[in-house]
């Protein structure tokens, strides 16, 4: 590799690659493109983190809205959706923990608002919901089942 921004396209296009370049850069005793390397990579994983917490938020959020505004066509297939994106960015976290509350909250606006509009696409109507709380996202039960 010869520029940084060389290692960055190759960092966004496979981290498998980058990781080989980088072994390869070690091998030959070049230890400041290795490092080149590796700083673009672990940016590069970062974002894509980020895109993933991001994706799966999204997800959640429409299925929170999808259950509370058609409450006719709930189905167990969208409490499945709802358990296993909470699961999928706690696993994030759990990978990334910089990705934690905060990095929640500084993207819950723009994810909401991508959210009703997923949702609204596959409701096939408007949604009255104009916000949805923590509580409501990551802790409230969605479930077919009557517990009383």
């Amino acid at each position: 590799m010869s520029t940084q921004m060389d290692w960055l396209d190759l960092a966004m296009s496979s981290h498998y690659l980058t990781a080989l370049e980088v072994k390869n850069c070690l091998k030959q005793g070049n230890i400041m493109e290795a490092t080149i390397g590796l700083e673009a990579l672990i940016e590069a994983m970062g974002r894509s983190d980020k895109r993933a917490l991001r994706s799966q938020l999204i997800r959640l959020m429409a299925h929170v809205i999808k259950w509370k505004c058609q409450p006719q066509k709930r189905t167990s297939s969208w409490s499945i959706t709802i358990l296993s994106a909470r699961g999928e960015i706690e696993a994030i976290q759990e990978d990334t923990p910089s990705l934690n509350r905060n990095t929640i909250d500084s993207i819950w606006d723009k994810c909401l608002e991508k959210a009703v509009k997923e949702a609204e696409t596959e409701m096939n109507q408007k949604c009255s919901l104009i916000s949805l709380s923590w509580q409501e996202v990551f802790e409230e039960e969605y479930t077919l089942f009557d517990y009383n």
